[in-house]
């Protein structure tokens, strides 16, 4: 299965702070950079698009199934390119940039207090990605599902994306990424009122989504603001690694997801500059030959395919064949379970990225210290005393520790070869232990058998008609599995992620 690019596409979750919560969790300290202050006044305006000029995108991108999700534009968008102070993964004072959505226009409910959609977007090795980008199909979804029907949208790149000057992605590290959102909406809500002659305001909700990589960083932010008093009316993080140290036990384990070298090159280098002892040399973790230059390589304005074909980074081989000891020989690869088998066995090969030897000193930990989720629950949380530097530091970074206050949707699909459904699973596991039971918790698995009262029966009806559109075509250009790879190809962001963006529209209209 070739590993698709999950930032091209809908990474959502909204978040809304009251108007006067939407200062940062930790300003104000002697020398400290002033998170979050807007670093230009008035912020550039870098387009307007009409309600309808969307209208005739979502006709043309008829394989996403926008405009029937959406249904027609009501509101113009105008999209601001915003800029902003932060830090880095080591406290290190750095700048990062936000598209920022503004609706406007005569439709009803398109100016005047309206409520914000933080945004928090997909894995991408693309140094140069911006969310203000109409191209990015995911900004069109935000355009079509929220800010044309009259939310403001505030969707940051992240610090080491688009005009940031930090050198490096803080890749999946909690504390940062969540402090970057904060600090984008604290710059956008300065910019709010400099921005043209707009009579839209901000009404003081606030919801929080993302997709894959995003609906991570949509949690950890929800667990950053209701720690810090801030106000948020409903989350819908979408098919994130939420219990991050768990996920990546799966994978050492044999379970190796699509996308896998990508994810563990940024991953590895971003906790290491962010902790400083994930290894002495990167050589103690990354085969030689990717070793020299894997510390810089992403994100990059190569592109992955020519990274691939450089032989900087393995398409699909994170481990060896060979078993890193005989006792793991049947975790090289699993067989199990059997619809993700030949996934799994796409991260095995000759030229992998990670050391044999590394991958047996991990295994090794985790069988010492097993993670409380996975692959046996007890306490349902993540190991608490690993002895391996990136184990700790993923056990840091694990979201099992938390109980939110707000309404909540988790939303995915069983299936998913990418990031594998047992995270939504240990979130919902790890809440029902520790949650009082009037907790507002839903939990919505597309693959899952509609009931006779489920809202999203015919969603879960849809999302069927669209993996059997997906297999059907495959066959009919000659697949001769029944359509299964293309449908695993597509499953991540073609398929899941629109439909739970849908739910995530209904959700967030009734949390």
């Amino acid at each position: 299965m070739r590993p698709v690019e999950c930032s091209a596409f809908f990474v959502a979750v909204l978040a809304l702070a009251g108007c006067g919560g939407g200062g940062n969790v930790d300003s104000g300290a002697a020398g400290a950079p002033a998170r979050g202050a807007l670093l230009q006044s008035p912020p550039q305006l870098l387009s307007t698009v009409t309600a309808p000029t969307l209208l005739l995108e979502l006709n043309a991108a008829t394989n996403l199934q926008l405009l029937s999700l959406s249904g027609n534009p009501v509101c113009d968008i105008l999209i601001y390119d915003i800029r902003y102070e932060t830090v880095g993964a080591a406290g290190e004072p750095t700048t990062a940039s936000a598209a920022l959505m503004i609706p406007t226009g005569l439709g009803a409910g398109c100016t005047g207090p309206r409520p914000t959609v933080l945004y928090a977007h997909g894995t991408t090795t693309d140094r140069a990605f911006s969310m203000a980008n109409m191209q990015n199909t995911e900004t069109l979804f935000l355009a079509a599902l929220f800010a044309s029907k009259g939310y403001i949208v505030v969707a940051p790149n992240y610090a080491g994306y688009d005009t940031s000057a930090l050198p490096y992605h803080p890749y999946l590290i909690a504390d940062q990424q969540s402090k970057d959102m904060i600090d984008a909406l604290t710059a956008a809500r300065t910019a709010l009122p400099l921005a043209s002659a707009t009579l839209t305001k901000d009404s003081g909700q606030l919801f929080i989504t993302g997709y894959s990589q995003g609906g991570y960083v949509a949690m950890a932010t929800h667990r950053a603001m209701q720690a810090a008093g801030m106000q948020v009316t409903a989350a819908a993080p979408m098919s994130g690694p939420y219990a991050l140290a768990a996920f990546v036990d799966a994978v050492f384990y044999g379970e190796v997801n699509g996308d896998a070298t990508v994810s563990s090159a940024l991953l590895i280098t971003a906790y290491q500059k962010a902790y400083g002892n994930i290894y002495a040399n990167p050589a103690d973790i990354f085969e030689s030959r990717y070793a020299g230059g894997i510390e810089s390589l992403l994100p990059s304005t190569t592109p992955r395919s020519q990274l691939y074909a450089q032989g900087k980074l393995p398409e699909y081989a994170l481990f060896s064949s060979t078993p890193p000891d005989p006792a793991f020989a049947a975790d090289t690869p699993p067989t199990a379970p059997a619809n993700l088998a030949e996934v799994f066995a796409l991260g095995f090969g000759t030229g992998n990225l990670i050391l044999n030897s590394y991958r047996l000193s991990y295994l090794e930990d985790a069988q010492s210290n097993p993670d409380g989720g996975w692959p046996t629950v007890t306490t349902g949380a993540a190991a608490a005393s690993s002895g391996l530097p990136w184990r700790r530091a993923l056990e840091i970074n694990d979201l099992r520790n938390w109980v939110p206050t707000a309404p909540v949707l988790l939303c995915g699909g069983d299936v998913d070869p990418l990031v594998f459904w047992l995270n939504s699973e240990l979130m919902q596991g790890y809440w029902a232990s520790h949650a009082p039971a009037t907790a507002p918790i839903s939990v919505l698995d597309l693959e899952s058998a509609a009931s006779s009262n489920d809202p999203y029966a015919s969603l879960k009806k849809d999302f069927t008609a669209a993996k059997d559109l997906v297999a059907a075509t495959a066959v009919a250009q000659g697949a001769t599995d029944g359509g299964a790879l293309a449908v695993a190809e597509a499953y991540h962001t073609l398929l899941v992620a629109p439909f739970c963006f849908a739910a995530v529209k209904s959700f967030f209209a009734n949390p």
